[in-house]
C-alpha cells in the first residue's frame, strides 16, 4: 500500500469532521463536536484559513489527518506549530502512518523556519504519550493547560471575580 501525506483542501471537510468525531469518541467526548462540514469547508476556503490539516491516504483512502495551527514564542521570537489533533483510524494503527504524519509535521516546522511544535494529551492516554516519547517528545511536567471557554467569557468580563 502506498502512503500519501498531503494538506487538506475544503472539499475534504467531511473527511476532516469525521476525523473529528472519531478523536472526540475516542476521548470519550462524543457529544462535545460542534462545528459543522460547512463551518471546516469556509474555513478553509478564507482567505485566512485558522488552521490546516494533513491528510494521510493510503491507497488515495484517508486513514488519518493532523490538523495544526501557527503559534508564536515570545521567548523564542519565532511562531511555532501546535498540534491541535492527529488521528489514525484504529485498523491503520501501528503502521507507520502517525509516525509518517509527525515527521512531515516537523518538516513543515523547519521549511517555514519556526522555533517548536507543541500539543496537549490527555493523562490517562497514554498510548498516545508512548507513541509521542517514540516521536523523541517530552512531556512539560511544570506546565498546566489553563482555559476559558465562551460561556464563561460571554457571561462576565475575564479579570472580574464572581
Amino acid at each position: 500500500m502506498a502512503l500519501n501525506i498531503r494538506f487538506a483542501i475544503p472539499a475534504d471537510a467531511f473527511v476532516i469532521l469525521d476525523f473529528i468525531k472519531q478523536l472526540a469518541a475516542y476521548e470519550r467526548e462524543p457529544g462535545a463536536v460542534e462545528t459543522t462540514a460547512a463551518d471546516l469547508r469556509a474555513q478553509l476556503a478564507s482567505d485566512r484559513p485558522p488552521f490546516e490539516c494533513l491528510i494521510a491516504e493510503l491507497d488515495a483512502q484517508p486513514v488519518g489527518f493532523a490538523l495544526f495551527f501557527r503559534n508564536y514564542s515570545t521567548w523564542r521570537g519565532r511562531p511555532g506549530l501546535y498540534l491541535e489533533d492527529l488521528l489514525v483510524r484504529e485498523e491503520y494503527r501501528g503502521h507507520g502512518v502517525g509516525g509518517a504524519l509527525m515527521r512531515r509535521l516537523g518538516e513543515i516546522v523547519t521549511e517555514r523556519g519556526w522555533g517548536r511544535m507543541e500539543w496537549a494529551v490527555l493523562n490517562w492516554n497514554t498510548p498516545a504519550q508512548s507513541f509521542y516519547r517514540d516521536q523523541g517528545a517530552r512531556p512539560l511536567a511544570d506546565w498546566t493547560l489553563w482555559r476559558l471557554d465562551a460561556d464563561v467569557l460571554n457571561s462576565r468580563r475575564p479579570g472580574t471575580k464572581r
